[in-house]
């Protein structure tokens, strides 16, 4: 999350702190005692920059729209097909989840347990963001006819993010050590051809 070397403020320490928390301890019920304890403070240090455990997990979420958010903005700005685009973005969330084990946690809900229904809905607002812009890539290609869809436009969107979240779940449940990347170039060329059954931008 934060480049080694680099000098950070205390509260960028307790975001580090409670996302190697996450990765380290999964399956565990997050405390402010044991964060307190990691980061090498009092609990009334860690409130005098957060006022509360939720403030903490949302700077976390926060961090992850920012980060896959942006990625997603360049891709937009930088591809026009909407099969590479679909490609990409969910290259970017894979991506993202692998080099920040922990947030996987959060992103699944496993880490969220217990906690404040506001930090579930967010998760549940990240993942829909996503969805959306899925499916209007597909449907609005649709209704361009720059390709036929094998199947509807929120058939296949659905699909994608059920895909998405299944490899979550497995890197989550392996303990991170299913890596979500690792068979994703291969399984790409498997769901490519059940997106469309003709690309006619590519065949042009």
């Amino acid at each position: 999350m934060i480049e080694t070397g680099t000098k950070i403020s205390r509260r960028e320490q307790i975001l580090t702190a409670l996302a190697k928390t996450l990765k380290d301890s999964p399956g565990e019920r997050i405390t402010t005692s044991s964060l307190a304890k990691s980061v090498g403070v009092s609990e009334a240090a860690l409130y005098r920059h957060f006022p509360s455990k939720t403030k903490m997990f949302e700077g976390l979420i926060e961090f992850i729209e920012d980060s896959v958010f942006s990625q997603m903005t360049l891709v937009l700005a930088e591809e026009k097909s909407p099969l590479k685009r679909c490609e990409l973005i969910i290259d970017a969330l894979l991506t993202f989840v692998e080099q920040h084990p922990g947030m996987s946690r959060l992103l699944i809900g496993d880490a969220l347990t217990g906690e404040t229904a506001r930090l579930r809905q967010r998760i549940v607002q990240f993942h829909q963001r996503i969805e959306t812009h899925l499916k209007h890539f597909l449907s609005d290609a649709e209704l361009r006819q720059d390709f036929n869809l094998g199947l509807p436009a929120v058939t296949l969107t659905h699909f994608l993010m059920a895909y998405a979240d299944g490899v979550m779940v497995q890197f989550v449940r392996s303990e991170f050590q299913t890596s979500p990347s690792a068979q994703w170039r291969a399984q790409w060329n498997i769901l490519a051809p059940l997106l469309m059954q003709i690309d006619l931008i590519e065949a042009q």
